[in-house]
């Protein structure tokens, strides 16, 4: 099941459902003397001094004069708690996420992303990575640290002679689908328009075409990184393979990406794709249906499948459901006749399935993409893979929805397989090719003041689940204990922590996935 599937409005009769000092000076005896020290347009007054937080959690002073020099190497700004921008730039999408760096770095440039690395190294600071600002699981911003914000640098380039893609780490991926499809490619990206491309990518890339072109990170040719020192470098299949391979799959853990090459596809076909809503009554004929179905399907075929509750907005009376959406990236006659197989299932009480552009299947509200939650409410998700569909996990899954409280939004699970499976679990950082699905349970609320109470009622349900799950996608929720994150990586996870500690021995990258480095074991 897709991660906007487990969060999505439920929008009438349609589909509900990541030494700089001296450089600094170095840069600074360059400008005339006013330029050094002028605030950018709108700022605030640097305070002689600014509290900060280290790696370590420990508390650490920074100078004004340090941080005037860093906003002086900069095409991009730096923002204080005092600055006008500074709390919207400090917010993630996930409302129950309220951190307050020391500061921002708002980075216009790889050269301003070295810099940013080159200072939070010079400091040990905590440090938080900004992408598209998704962040289910908050780890894109701190508190009391520094945060590195990529969310300006969105330049997108496509080569369709090449079928080739460029994209800069603040992409979201909307951008990148149109652009492709404007070329007539496409390559695997997520299942929600406002999800940025960074985080994705680099924690493997679920999607609806996986099954037929692989995972996101399957597609990339090539990285170009900032790593720990603050040296930018290249990642592909002859310059540093090491990190290439690590890359894929790996999270953020190994540096912060400046621009990403993805491998394109032809796609300039309209595709089969929406959804269909059940009564409840049908929840387990329908899961177990959808369960087999999408377990033996061909690799053009998308089909996941949950149970949900409908606030009562639009043709749905309030309640309980069961949906499934469906998404068939050859040609539309071709998945006619799969489609037919979906109709002895059951009669639904809606039907959005028809040929429409692979835009709209994809990012509209009437396609297989439901219109997304608005930013800001407490979201909580939890994730894990399941290898089948099987009566006890069905058995699970019901009695935890009708046992739910009322702000669990859904409980479902999406495919696996195709050519995500082909790809050998070791060569790339992402292991769990052999799972057959994706289980995804997903809440949102309105009032703030219940976040930790609901947090935790959230972390109660998902329980029952934890034994029936392998590893967890790792863009979907907070950092996992480290039984679960090896559980995630396999076999493949001693070798990732080698490339951590070549690359990042200090874990200055640890707000995510964490591979902890031998240092910190």
């Amino acid at each position: 099941m897709n991660l906007m599937h487990s969060l999505a409005y439920r929008a009438p009769a349609k589909m509900a459902r990541r030494q700089f000092l001296g450089a600094a000076a170095t840069v600074a005896a360059l400008l005339p003397a006013r330029s050094l020290w002028a605030e950018v347009s709108g700022a605030s007054a640097v305070p002689a001094e600014i509290a900060a937080v280290s790696l370590d959690g420990k508390p650490v002073k920074l100078t004004g004069a340090e941080v005037k020099e860093l906003r002086a190497a900069l095409k991009g700004s730096v923002l204080l708690p005092a600055d006008a921008a500074y709390d919207q730039a400090r917010r993630v999408w996930n409302g129950s996420i309220d951190r307050h760096p020391a500061l921002i770095v708002r980075c216009a440039s790889r050269e301003d992303i070295a810099h940013a690395v080159q200072f939070a190294s010079a400091h040990s600071l905590l440090t938080a990575v900004k992408g598209g600002g998704h962040s289910l699981s908050g780890q894109s911003t701190c508190e009391g640290g520094l945060m590195i914000d990529l969310s300006s640098m969105r330049r997108v380039e496509v080569d369709r002679a090449r079928r080739r893609a460029r994209a800069e780490p603040g992409v979201l991926l909307v951008q990148v689908d149109s652009e492709c499809q404007a070329a007539g490619l496409v390559t695997t990206l997520g299942t929600a328009s406002d999800t940025g491309i960074a985080g994705l990518t680099l924690g493997g890339g679920l999607g609806r075409l996986m099954r037929k072109l692989g995972l996101s990170c399957d597609n990339v040719e090539s990285f170009e990184l900032v790593t720990a020192d603050g040296k930018l470098r290249q990642a592909n299949a002859k310059e540093n393979p090491d990190l290439y391979w690590a890359l894929r799959g790996g999270g953020g853990n190994f540096g912060i990406v400046t621009q990403f090459e993805y491998r394109l596809h032809p796609l300039a076909h309209p595709v089969l794709a929406g959804g269909r809503v059940y009564p409840f009554d049908q929840a387990r004929t329908v899961i177990a249906a959808v369960g087999e179905l999408a377990a033996g399907a061909p690799d053009d075929v998308y089909l996941d499948c949950g149970v949900f509750n409908s606030s009562g907005e639009g043709q749905l009376p309030k309640g309980r459901y069961v949906e499934l959406e469906f998404v068939y990236g050859g040609d539309p006659k071709d998945g006619e006749r799969f489609l037919a197989t979906l109709d002895k299932i059951g009669k639904p009480l809606n039907d959005t399935i028809k040929a429409k552009p692979y835009m709209v299947a994809q990012n509209g509200p009437t396609g297989a993409a439901p219109r997304a939650l608005p930013a800001g409410l407490g979201v909580y998700v939890r994730s894990g893979f399941i290898q089948t569909i099987s009566g006890q996990f069905i058995d699970e899954m019901m009695h935890a929805f009708e046992h739910g409280p009322p702000w669990l939004n859904d409980i479902g699970f999406g495919p696996m397989g195709g050519q995500v499976a082909r790809v050998a679990p070791t060569a790339t950082a992402y292991w769990n090719r052999d799972a057959g699905f994706d289980l995804l349970m997903g809440a949102s609320w309105v009032d703030h003041s219940q976040d930790e109470h609901n947090v935790a009622a959230m972390r109660d349900l998902w329980k029952v689940f934890e034994p029936l799950t392998r590893g967890y996608y790792v863009n979907t929720e907070p950092s996992a204990a480290e039984s679960r994150v090896k559980a995630t990586y396999g076999d493949n996870y001693a070798r990732l922590v080698q490339i951590k500690d070549q690359y990042d021995p200090k874990n200055l990258f640890r707000l995510n996935a964490n591979i902890r480095p031998s240092s910190h074991a």
